[in-house]
Parts: C-alpha cells; structure tokens; sequence
C-alpha cells in the first residue's frame, strides 16, 4: 500500500526535543495545511460537529533510523526494555503516529485552502499527515481500561518558574505563553537525565528556549 500525504502538520515546536510525549496534554495550537490535491472543503462537511479527531501520520523524522522488536521507554528512565507493540515509541517498522487532537476551528476560505486548528497535538512542525478521522466518544472512550506502565497517576509536574526580567524579554502572546508553560510542566527532558547544573533547550514558535531543573522546579533561563 502506498501512502500519500493528505496534509503537513504546523507547529511551534520545530524539533523532537520538547514536544509533548503524549497527545492531549497541553493546549499548544496547530495548524493542518492540506496538500493542493486534497485542499477540497467538500471533504471537511460534517466535521465541525466534532470535538476531537484521530490524526494518522508519519514519525517522518525516523524513517531512515534502526528499528528493534524491544524499545527502551523514557518514562521508564531507559533501563527496561518492553515490545515495541506495549509502546507508543517513534521507532516503530511502519513509522506510523496516531494523536487524538480537540478541534478548534475549520477556516475554509484561506491562502493555503481549507485550514484545520487544533489543540493539543504532540506533532512536529512539518509532520505529514495520512488521515483525519472523528473521535466518537461512545466508540472510543474507555475510562475503566488499564494503561500499564503509562499509568499517569505517578506521573509528576514540575514546578516551573520564569524570574520577572526573562519574562518580560518573552516573545510570545499570553496564550502561547501558557501553552509553553505546560509543556515545560510535563518535563520535556529525557526521564534518565536529572543533571541540575545542566542547561537544555529547544526551539519554540521562532526562539530557542533555555531552562535547568533542579528538585522537581524547572528555571527558565532565557528565550533567544
């Protein structure tokens, strides 16, 4: 089966490092640009009626890396190794994503034809895009299943703190602002790193954001 790009995802996140490891989980907006062949609006009547979509896609920064029927999941810390199917890791044979994303807006009538926004997607900026199809609760809800290992109840926030005069030198609107916030909350750093002297980073919407994490607080430094 060959599969064809329908549309390109667009992000403030333009690299893998600090992009959400789950779908859902922060209120980072995104933008899906159909290719010309699919910018049809026909194809998008009825969607509006829904609150989230299932979006099909491509690990298209993977496509070329080693794959391995065990992976070593961060949340984990690295040390043990799982089957790749008990996973949601990136290095997967067919190189397939899967995100359920709330749905913000249709816009039909732009310079790129019909534009979807959506909130809340754990994709790079770039990523293609195979399919889009409606989340239906009463089919896809299962509040009482197990989730294993991904159980979220140990997951743990950070604290994150940005000193007055960082923030003032902030190059963002307050929304995307607190997008940013939460994603930082979530901890985008690899869960084996715990280095307080170390200073990460990673771009976001255009500058390059620096933090350090020491005791469960996470400083940011500067936005370049």
């Amino acid at each position: 089966m060959q599969l064809t790009p329908i549309a390109h995802f667009h992000s403030p996140f333009t690299s893998k490092f600090g992009i959400p490891r789950q779908s859902g989980m922060t209120r980072v907006e995104g933008r899906i640009v159909f290719e010309p062949d699919f910018r049809n609006a026909d194809a998008l009547r009825g969607l509006d009626g829904f609150d989230y979509v299932w979006l099909i896609w491509e690990f298209s920064e993977n496509v070329g890396a080693k794959k391995s029927p065990t992976v070593r999941p961060p949340i984990l810390g690295g040390n043990e190794r799982l089957g790749v199917w008990a996973t949601r890791s990136p290095f997967r044979p067919n190189n397939l994503g899967l995100s359920c994303v709330r749905l913000l807006g249709i816009d039909l009538r732009t310079p790129d034809g019909p534009v979807i926004r959506v909130e809340g997607a754990d994709l790079m900026d770039g990523t293609p895009i195979f399919d889009i199809k409606p989340y239906v609760p009463h089919a896809d809800c299962h509040p009482d299943a197990r989730s294993g290992f991904a159980d979220p109840t140990g997951w743990q926030r950070l604290q994150v703190v940005i000193p007055d005069e960082v923030l003032a030198a902030a190059p963002y609107p307050a929304a995307q602002m607190d997008a940013l916030r939460e994603a930082l909350a979530l901890d985008p750093r690899p869960h084996y790193h715990d280095d307080p002297g170390r200073v990460y980073g990673f771009p976001f919407a255009g500058h390059d954001v620096k933090f350090q994490v020491a005791e469960g607080k996470l400083t940011v430094l500067s936005f370049a």
